[in-house]
């Protein structure tokens, strides 16, 4: 079983259409495969109640399939940090709490390939005592950073792998999401950014995502590999 943590080096950076990529690409190598996306803010009512649309792509890539709130346990309507989301709601976030049901899903839900998709960046508060990284880090989870390719992303990746290994994890790879199009627009210098991030991140490169028209993981997945994971 592969287990591994998604964060990204911002909010729409493309975790959600590389995780689904990537889950899509395990799902044809028949392999059994589980999406998770503990906290989601965006939400919309639905007569089910709350759904988020990041947490759905990702159920939809876990085969066998899940219900809804295995996937996304805490979902709120703000599209703003989760721990301001909850405080709108009255509620609030427990990294214990979500570390210990997070290990219960994993433990009666046993698959061949698990990704667990952060929200935002790493380090994304979910009280005033408690990031995300958190929970990475109590789960001991190797790190997929998703690299939002656009101006600064140079900085924002590497002070996000630097941050990932402080806190004594490994970059297992990374992958580039090409978020804005007039950045993609100068090949060479796409390239060359590319070419930094292989160089200094130190960790595999999963693949670069193109800018997509209408993103989707079984379009996306064609420009990633599993390989080195």
């Amino acid at each position: 079983m592969k287990r591994f943590f998604v964060t990204g080096t911002d909010t729409d950076a493309g975790k959600t259409l590389v995780t689904g990529a990537l889950l899509y690409a395990a799902r044809h190598r028949r392999l059994s495969t589980l999406g998770l996306k503990p906290i989601a803010s965006g939400s919309v009512p639905t007569p089910n109640g709350l759904r988020n649309g990041d947490a759905l792509a990702l159920q939809q890539q876990s085969a066998p399939a899940v219900d809804y709130a295995t996937v996304n346990p805490f979902a709120f309507a703000p599209a703003i940090a989760p721990h301001l989301a909850a405080l709108e709601a009255c509620s609030s976030l427990n990294a214990g709490d979500i570390t210990q049901r997070l290990r219960a899903t994993l433990d009666q839900t046993l698959r061949d390939f698990t990704l667990i998709e952060g929200a935002g960046g790493w380090r994304v508060p979910l009280s005033e005592q408690a990031d995300f990284s958190d929970i990475a880090i109590a789960l001991k989870l190797p790190v997929i950073l998703v690299v939002g390719l656009k101006l600064g992303c140079l900085n924002h990746a590497r002070l996000t792998a630097e941050a990932v290994r402080a806190d004594g994890l490994t970059l297992a790879g990374w992958a580039g999401s090409v978020v804005d199009p007039a950045f993609a627009a100068d090949t060479a210098r796409l390239a060359a950014n590319i070419t930094h991030l292989d160089a200094r991140l130190a960790a595999p490169c999963l693949g670069v995502v193109p800018h997509l028209t209408t993103p989707d993981a079984a379009t996306a997945h064609s420009y990633l590999s599993l390989e080195a994971l």
